[in-house]
């Protein structure tokens, strides 16, 4: 091997090279927290200067990073924050973690991994390891990274070094973080594979090495659309019991029992999160390229994504076993964020329902203890209002999109106001002012004068 090469990997294996991380987001923050609790020092890099002062206030704002961990790491002196790209000229070994969005047209939006290139190609110096993290489509690490630095006259697996390992975060898992997750990685070629395996095995628990970074960013795609088509199915399961009269959610009790061969999944009010919203449309896409055509993909993202209608039409159904319709009723949506126990609002379906509920003419609110606010469709910023029984008696009806663990659902489900429960948050209340999708609603014949109030 090289003296790039041999240098490098001496230098991880006494954790005396310097390590970057780009995009100190959900991915990046407890990626560069790890890489300081396990010796190296790390430069941590980010265009927005707000987090950095956060940083070095020691005020975490990323669930899964306690703000005592982070003012630590900040207190050992070998976490260094800065929104300065030229720090990359220091750096042995750099981590991407940006955003990998979808254009309105759906399209991938790589257009953060090309930023971060274009400054790589300013500063790099001879012998970096370079690792993308940010989910994208196979082929990503070697179009859009290596053919650009190549350009420069930089030979991949002798002058720099390139991998793909895609990020597994799973927000507010208690169970699994950075160092326990298994990590997949694939490299250019077998020397990147080397240092890259090297490097993350000083702070992850598990390496799994493949042949390529297309196998690795394969992979990733794999896992979430495996996701993404096994909820969509249920989704339409749920609505097919709401049908035919069948509760889904004890088909799914039931279900669960048999050992083998089954793996529950369970309907809600949409899909939410960075991941499973986005990443099967990246393959579609990709596939697209090859004149392959997915339907199973198209088709569990157009059930995924007409879950906020089924959850309006519900609501409107309900509504109307009370003499009312969702136009001029007042509304209370309980949880924004996309998942319990963290205030992440990326992709929530409650954003959509929230839009959708304004739309039909209803005043909507909505109270979430982790998420405060966010901003609609038309810019204004919307606040949770605070949680106050005796406000929330008032309202015509309450629609459950997030159940958060901290929610008192018995003080909730006294109150006595028409529920819509689209988590089975409330399965232990069996009140007949509480409906849930996947159940069809059961007709009130003589409905509590106080609920239509």
């Amino acid at each position: 091997m090289n003296h790039e090469y041999e240098q490098l990997l001496e230098g991880i294996k006494t954790k005396k090279a310097v390590l970057g991380v780009v995009g100190l987001g959900y991915v990046g923050l407890p990626l560069a927290v790890e890489m300081v609790k396990q010796g190296f020092t790390v430069i941590g890099i980010d265009v927005d200067p707000a987090k950095i002062d956060k940083i070095y206030q020691g005020e975490s704002y990323i669930t899964d990073i306690s703000s005592e961990d982070l003012a630590a790491v900040v207190a050992s002196g070998r976490f260094k924050p800065t929104t300065d790209y030229s720090m990359i000229a220091v750096i042995d070994a750099l981590s991407i973690c940006v955003p990998t969005p979808l254009s309105e047209n759906q399209d991938p939006d790589t257009s953060y991994i090309t930023s971060v290139v274009d400054q790589i190609k300013l500063h790099m110096k001879k012998g970096m390891l370079i690792t993308l993290e940010s989910t994208t489509y196979p082929g990503t690490t070697e179009e859009l990274i290596q053919t650009e630095i190549e350009g420069l006259g930089y030979k991949v697996g002798e002058d720099f070094f390139l991998c793909f390992s895609p990020e597994r975060v799973d927000p507010s898992n208690v169970r699994f973080n950075t160092f326990n997750t298994p990590k997949v990685i694939g490299g250019t070629t077998e020397a990147c594979l080397e240092l890259g395996t090297a490097l993350y095995s000083q702070y992850v628990q598990t390496v799994v090495p493949v042949t390529s970074p297309k196998v690795a960013e394969m992979s990733k795609l794999l896992e979430n659309t495996f996701r993404s088509v096994n909820i969509a199915f249920i989704n339409e399961m749920a609505m097919m019991c709401d049908r035919m009269g069948i509760d889904i959610w004890e088909v799914i009790d039931a279900a669960a029992t048999k050992p083998f061969g089954f793996m529950p999944f369970y309907p809600g009010p949409g899909i939410g999160g960075h991941c499973i919203p986005l990443d099967p449309m990246y393959l579609s896409w990709k596939a697209k390229g090859f004149r392959f055509y997915s339907k199973f993909i198209e088709l569990a993202q157009s059930t995924n994504d007409n879950m906020p209608y089924y959850v309006i039409g519900k609501t409107s159904t309900i509504l109307n076993e009370y003499a009312k319709s969702i136009k001029k009723s007042s509304i209370l949506i309980l949880g924004m964020a996309y998942k319990p126990d963290i205030s992440d609002l990326r992709e929530s379906p409650g954003l959509e329902v929230y839009e959708l509920f304004k739309e039909n003419g209803a005043n909507v609110e909505y109270y979430d203890p982790y998420a405060v606010s966010f901003r609609d469709k038309h810019g204004e910023t919307v606040h949770s209002v605070a949680y106050d029984p005796a406000q929330f008696k008032k309202y015509d009806c309450m629609v459950l999109i997030t159940n958060h663990s901290g929610l008192d659902y018995g003080e909730i489900a006294a109150m006595g106001v028409p529920i819509i429960d689209t988590r089975n948050a409330f399965k232990n209340y069996t009140l007949p002012h509480i409906y849930k999708i996947g159940h069809s609603v059961q007709h009130v014949e003589e409905p509590d004068v106080a609920l239509i109030v």
